[in-house]
């Protein structure tokens, strides 16, 4: 302070009248102003300048660790989905070599089963032959016996000899063949 008093003397004995008297009780006044000041504005500006701040501040981090859990969280859901789906993938993967295994157990199942229909319908085919093979013979039995009593009653009504008992026989194979 002391340089600065010869300072302002200095200048004012030099030109004349700059500043003629160094006034000390000024300066300690705006000094006493300006820490009342600083004071006032310490207590009504600045405190509530810094809660505001420290409440962004306090906000802010709540907000950061707040998007770092729900990041955590979005991380873990996305893992949880992947789990899920490499399961549903395989249980879909299961399935389909369980329908196919199905399908082809209904594959052999419809196989066996038309076979054995096949079976069935050739033995009721050859059945229904044999019974007709039967009621054939039994008809041509029954005709033979019917044309063997007619050439017994032609024989019997003319005496026949042997050639003409031989045209007879040959007659009678004719009417058997235009029978049948």
């Amino acid at each position: 302070m002391l340089n600065f008093d010869l300072l302002v003397l200095g200048a004012a004995a030099e030109g004349g009248g700059f500043l003629a008297q160094f006034n000390g009780g000024d300066i300690v006044f705006q000094l006493l102003i300006f820490l009342i000041l600083l004071a006032l504005l310490k207590k009504y500006a600045f405190g509530p300048i810094m809660n505001i701040m420290k409440q962004r501040e306090d906000l802010i981090a709540n907000e950061i660790s707040a998007a770092e859990n729900s990041n955590k969280e979005a991380s873990k859901l996305v893992n949880e989905q992947r789990e899920l789906l490499k399961q549903a993938r395989q249980e879909s993967q299961a399935m389909v070599e369980n329908a196919k295994k199905v399908g082809e157990q209904q594959k052999q199942e419809i196989v066996e089963a038309a076979r054995v229909e096949a079976e069935r319908f050739k033995e009721s085919a050859r059945k229904e032959i044999a019974q007709e093979r039967d009621q054939a013979v039994a008809a041509l039995q029954q005709q033979v016996a019917s044309l063997s009593v007619l050439i017994a009653s032609k024989v019997i009504e003319k005496e026949l000899n042997e050639q003409e008992q031989e045209k007879l026989i040959s007659d009678y194979i004719k009417e058997v063949g235009e029978g049948r």
